[in-house]
């Protein structure tokens, strides 16, 4: 048997694209960390898709780009990260062999483009490298605080990819490097998505018969939101983003993301009892007990008051993920049925 000999993937064949939207505090940090003493990643194309900051976002990619020579920066109309990194299905963007998503909103270490690129190639079975993510934190009391519970099993629901530490085939995982064909075989992402649009992409990808490698050793930090509002947007967008796979593709949701929708239903009901029995306060005081508890233990584990930031930030996690799944439902069904009237019998 003669065995395929792997060919090292050029700088030249990678285009690297980072979605902006606002992103002035962190846009000169990732850049530096993705190209100082990385000569692969300076060799590299790097596109910067702004959805039209009205921050100093874009001002700092252009003076960055005196240092940068390979930096490019693009408009991005559609401001979402699908419509980002759709813009790699243009003619610009032909050659490419090897395409790499980054967020502004990040952590990288030194080295991950090459070190990325150099997994692709050593897994020539997979058509995407996805890798694992640890919250961190800055200063941020609720930050902080959020960073100790969220890659928990009560908080991000124990995914392979939030602090996992076990390379190997997944379905889905934080996305990192596409193969380039296979990226416009399937058409990119499904733009109609604010998010959960990478696991609607896992789903066609394998769906179709590629294969997923989880790198758990390439390991990148992000940064949790740093107040309540901005985490109750973003998991009732997360919430939204899964029903709306879970009706498109016809799966049910994993166990893990069942606790949360479970919680909002059974909230809803506790609350249209509650005025005629006592009985409405079972699981309200329930499920607060055990919030609490979660709370305090991780204010001891770690020996730090934010811990208890643990408390409202499960409570906000669980009830907008569930919130938001629930509210998708009626487009979700308004969606399967319209495919199933346009599907022949």
């Amino acid at each position: 048997m003669v065995t395929k000999a792997i060919v090292a993937t050029r700088p030249e064949d990678v285009v690297v694209l980072i979605p902006t939207l606002n992103e002035a505090q962190h846009i000169e940090t990732v850049l530096g960390a993705l190209l100082d003493d990385d000569a692969f990643a300076r060799r590299t194309r790097v596109i910067v898709a702004d959805g039209g900051s009205t921050d100093a976002t874009r001002d700092i990619v252009g003076a960055l780009q005196r240092r940068y020579a390979n930096v490019s920066l693009m408009h991005n109309p559609g401001q979402t990260q699908s419509h980002a990194m759709n813009l790699l299905l243009g003619p610009d963007f032909a050659d490419a062999r090897v395409i790499v998503r980054c967020d502004a909103h990040a952590d990288y270490p030194r080295g991950f483009l090459s070190r990325l690129v150099a997994t692709l190639d050593a897994h020539p079975d997979a058509a995407s490298i996805v890798i694992s993510m640890d919250a961190v934190a800055k200063d941020e009391f609720f930050q902080t605080g959020l960073a100790l519970i969220a890659d928990s099993k009560l908080g991000a629901g124990g995914s392979p990819h939030r602090g996992g530490a076990v390379s190997g085939f997944v379905d889905h995982g934080h996305h990192a490097a596409f193969r380039a064909e296979v990226f416009r075989t399937l058409g990119g992402y499904d733009t109609t998505f604010r998010a959960n649009e990478d696991a609607e992409y896992d789903r066609r990808l394998t769906n179709a018969g590629h294969l997923i490698w989880l790198q758990s050793d390439i390991r990148i930090g992000y940064y949790p939101r740093s107040n309540v509002q901005r985490l109750w947007r973003q998991y009732h967008h997360y919430g939204m983003g899964r029903a709306r796979t879970c009706f498109k593709h016809g799966v049910r949701p994993a166990v893990r993301q069942l606790i949360p929708l479970c919680h909002a239903v059974l909230l809803i009901m506790s609350l249209a009892i509650l005025p005629f029995t006592s009985l409405g306060l079972v699981w309200p005081a329930f499920y607060l007990g055990v919030v609490a508890t979660a709370a305090v233990s991780v204010a001891w584990a770690n020996r730090c008051w934010c811990g208890l930031v643990a408390f409202p930030a499960l409570i906000c996690m669980h009830t907008a993920w569930g919130l938001g799944f629930l509210s998708a439902v009626p487009i979700g069904l308004r969606m399967r049925s319209t495919e199933q009237a346009a599907t022949p019998a």
